[in-house]
């Protein structure tokens, strides 16, 4: 059984290794990342492999979310995506790296989109956590740093949306940005990282995914939850995808593959039918909303 319907794939990665500009997919032995061995990825990752990847699903469209691209040149990555979509279709979207502390931010995004229409939000990683292994940066406090909050008040007035990739324990502190910031669109990303399996992390999870579905102008990728659960079963992410629908509903849920991420732990086609299984009780057309539908909405693809 797998959704028979049209996907936009609303989390994916491409990246060109001859370019230079991935630092982060540099070969290091003995390396190891809160999702895995990082060694399978380095290679390039281009929309033939995403199409072959995806053979079998109705893949319609795509979001490509920044890949950490070198942060001193982030508009090049859009430049290269809108490029590489003119030439082969994909990615339909892009959400670029910007950055937010940077007093010239504005600058920044008046030429990401200047160099794709394609551009409809930002990204700029938070993820902070206790474990400096687990950690995707040094602070743990951007949200609340005043420059980088000027930088992200600059998004709504372009009609930009914020993907918001986290872990459970910043999740207060993101809903106080959310209601601070009632404008701007924000997607948590990866169901909001659940990193931490014990039965206390998972509640803390679970009290922070209620505290920002309380926000009305945030929604959840439900994208590479095998990151955190590396021996995955439907059982295991039967709880997680639950959750997920039962703080955001399915109106405010989406699908995104995170691919090449997520094929360290999964075949592209297993988490379209784990996502398809784990949802076969919903109405059609709430399951048409979170592989399709709120993709288009929340990252105006209209027209598809």
């Amino acid at each position: 059984m797998t959704w028979p319907g049209p996907i936009v794939d609303a989390h994916h990665h491409f990246w060109d290794l001859s370019l230079g500009k991935h630092a982060w997919l540099s070969p290091e032995p003995g390396r190891e990342m809160v999702f895995g061995d990082p060694a399978p990825l380095y290679r390039d990752y281009l929309p033939e492999d995403l199409r072959r990847d995806a053979a079998g699903a109705k893949l319609v469209a795509s979001v490509h979310v920044e890949a950490g691209w070198d942060r001193a040149d982030p508009v090049g990555e859009t430049r290269w995506l809108e490029a590489l979509a003119v030439r082969t279709g994909l990615p339909t979207a892009i959400v670029a790296y910007a950055p937010l502390d940077d007093p010239r931010v504005g600058a920044v995004l008046e030429a990401h989109m200047a160099a794709s229409p394609r551009l409809r939000g930002v990204r700029f990683i938070v993820s902070w956590h206790e474990d400096p292994r687990r950690r995707f940066v040094e602070r743990a406090d951007w949200m609340a740093d005043r420059q980088w909050r000027e930088g992200f008040a600059r998004l709504a007035p372009l009609g930009l949306s914020f993907d918001l990739m986290l872990y459970p324990g910043q999740m207060a502190d993101a809903a106080r940005l959310a209601a601070d910031f009632p404008d701007t669109r924000i997607i948590l990303n990866h169901v909001g990282s659940p990193v931490d399996r014990d039965p206390e992390g998972m509640a803390r999870w679970r009290r922070g995914l209620s505290e920002l579905a309380a926000q009305p102008n945030v929604a959840l990728k439900i994208s590479d939850p095998v990151a955190y659960d590396h021996d995955w079963t439907l059982d295991s992410l039967r709880p997680v995808v639950a959750a997920c629908l039962d703080a955001f509903g399915p109106q405010r849920c989406l699908f995104g593959s995170d691919f090449p991420v997520a094929g360290l732990h999964a075949t592209y086609a297993q988490c379209v039918a784990a996502l398809d299984r784990l949802t076969s009780d919903l109405a059609a057309s709430d399951r048409q909303a979170i592989f399709h539908d709120n993709a288009v909405r929340l990252y105006r693809l209209h027209g598809l």
